[in-house]
């Protein structure tokens, strides 16, 4: 049932995703896009107050900023694998010290103007797997970038810190003292240092109202009325409010456009990903380099003698022509890959103990259908608000033609119903942490709910989602079960869940947050980096991904990602000599 579901979600985008030609200029009566009413943004009428949709020039890396397989430099200090939210960070870093830095990123560039609406093909170049990456089993969808910016490309930019001071559920799990307790005493003052600085680089603030529109209210609104009825001390606690984000900054003629494509790439120029940002800080002083379509394979080790710690000189690596090549570095080597590729890369470079406790956000939504004559959602910030409930999330969330058809439960005809009331539908999703659950198992990511301590969260999770759309109005809601069942205000919701999801199987799940698989451990039996990001056993290999997290964080990476990379590269030089 489950891969048949998977294979239904395929010939849906495949049929939403439809695209004429090559522009915008070639669908503007795109007769799939004409038939649920949606309107592309070159398209839309925007009043007085609201942000033109234009693309923003300067922001991104040009054809100077890269060298390619005949070109690489010979007297490089530093190598980066990685060029996402931690790569970025560290790259930035050690070429404002001083050091020739070589970013090496396995995906393909895609400056803003050559990113489009066309989602099946932006999926496809932007994305690991072309967005159809899955874990072991195919419980899970796992959404990574890979291109140059790597997720930060694709995502939303939401930026929660682990300890957020506006939006934290008070009675939340204590993240940071958890860490301390598994035996990574990460210092909170230096880590609250590192996320003030890449606050004020990417100038991180809360998003203008204006971008929500109608979904994003929608959630906060719902929530305020199913709360005002609940003598639960968890709801009656929970913590609402709008997302902060690095777009534009808000305030500025750069500000997002809210064109609701966020995870297929910004063609404006306005969100500052990586490689709108930190990349261009590390090459702007002379003393970084990008190498893009280039995968290292492993890292090459010279024997200290005596037996002592391991020292990385450089790279394997197989460049775009299939060719395979060695990087040497005088200094050091940053991994910054992602959870999945940075376990595998570090196992065949003969690291123990990588690829294991790996955690996931695990994402799940429901579509609600609305009454007729408000505003659509598609002209909007996708995710806008959000409310923390403790032991998971809601958060506001709505997806383009393609994306949405993919995600919309349901067969065959119900399915097309639901799609021709696009207009009137909204959407949110739960979030929850599943802890320490995976591995990596051969070459994929082998990862599996507690049907004991997982399944009763998501249960309650959905439920709690499904009577907050109700209190803001929905006239029936499509959780995402793999039977496409519809749920309606007259029905007991609990029991509802309670019959429907009895296995992992019975319910689309997701997630874009893998953390861990190398975590951060003062004892090199216990972890596979020390509490500076260095490998242990080595003397000048770090790690700066969501990979080092030594527990789930529970809200999005991104931030916290960048603020681990500032923290590891930032304080001080980690290649000085001791």
């Amino acid at each position: 049932m489950q891969d048949i579901a998977r294979l239904r979600g395929l010939v849906y985008a495949a049929y939403f995703g439809h695209w004429q030609g090559a522009s915008e200029e070639d669908n503007e009566d795109n007769p799939v896009l004409r038939q649920i009413g949606f309107t592309l943004p070159k398209y839309r009428t925007r009043g007085a107050g609201e942000m033109d949709i234009t693309l923003i020039e300067g922001r991104d890396l040009t054809h100077g900023h890269f060298v390619h397989a005949g070109n690489i430099p010979a007297d490089i200090d530093i190598i980066v694998v990685g060029s996402g939210s931690g790569g970025g960070v560290s790259a930035a870093n050690m070429a404002a010290r001083g050091y020739k830095v070589l970013v090496i990123e396995a995906g393909p560039h895609l400056p803003s103007s050559q990113i489009t609406h066309e989602e099946r093909q932006m999926a496809a170049r932007l994305y690991k797997h072309g967005s159809l990456q899955t874990s072991k089993d195919n419980d899970f969808v796992v959404f990574q970038g890979r291109n140059v910016g790597g997720s930060s490309t694709v995502n939303n930019g939401i930026c929660l810190r682990i300890k957020d001071p506006d939006i934290r559920h008070p009675m939340a799990k204590d993240v940071l003292a958890e860490w301390h307790s598994l035996g990574a005493p990460i210092n909170e003052a230096e880590l609250t240092a590192a996320y003030n600085a890449v606050q004020q680089r990417l100038g991180i603030s809360r998003i203008e109202e204006r971008s929500g529109r109608r979904n994003g209210p929608h959630l906060i609104k719902a929530w305020k009325k199913y709360a005002a009825g609940s003598t639960d001390p968890m709801v009656t606690a929970a913590a609402h409010g709008w997302f902060n984000k690095n777009y534009g900054p808000p305030g500025t003629e750069a500000a997002c456009a809210y064109c609701g494509y966020c995870n297929t790439g910004c063609p404006y120029g306005r969100k500052l990903g990586t490689g709108q940002s930190y990349l261009l800080d590390a090459c702007a002083v002379d003393g970084a380099k990008i190498l893009a379509e280039t995968k290292v394979e492993s890292i090459i080790w010279h024997d200290q003698p005596g037996g002592g710690k391991r020292r990385a000189v450089g790279v394997n690596a197989i460049l775009e022509d299939g060719h395979e090549r060695q990087i040497m570095a005088r200094v050091g080597v940053i991994i910054a890959a992602g959870t999945i590729a940075s376990s595998k890369l570090l196992h065949r470079s003969h690291i123990g103990g990588t690829g294991t406790g790996i955690s996931l956000n695990v994402a799940s939504p429901i579509i609600a259908l609305m009454k007729t004559g408000a505003t659509p959602c598609w002209d909007e910030d996708q995710m806008a608000t959000v409310v923390d409930c403790g032991e998971y999330l809601l958060e506001s969330h709505f997806q383009p033609p393609m994306s949405m058809a993919a995600m919309m439960p349901g067969w065959f005809d119900e399915h097309h119903r639901r799609m021709r009331q696009y207009n009137n539908v909204v959407s949110a999703g739960v979030l929850f942490p599943a802890d320490r659950r995976g591995r990596i198992d051969g070459d994929k990511l082998h990862f599996k709910l507690d049907k004991n301590e997982d399944l009763p969260v998501l249960k309650r999770a959905m439920a709690t989602l499904a009577k907050v759309h109700f209190a803001g109005g929905a006239k029936e809601l499509y959780p995402a079960l793999l039977r496409g069942q519809t749920l309606t205000p007259d029905m007991d919701i609990d029991a509802f869940f309670d019959e429907a999801i009895k296995e992992p199987d019975d319910v689309t799940l997701s997630s874009s947050h893998p953390q861990g698989g190398n975590a951060i451990n003062a004892d090199p039996a216990r972890g596979v980096v020390d509490t500076d990001l260095r490998v242990h056993g080595t003397e000048n290999l770090l790690v700066t991904d969501a990979s080092v997290f030594p527990s789930c964080i529970r809200v999005n990476a991104h931030f916290t990602t960048m603020a681990i990379a500032q923290y590891a590269t930032g304080r001080q030089d980690p290649f000085a000599p001791h």
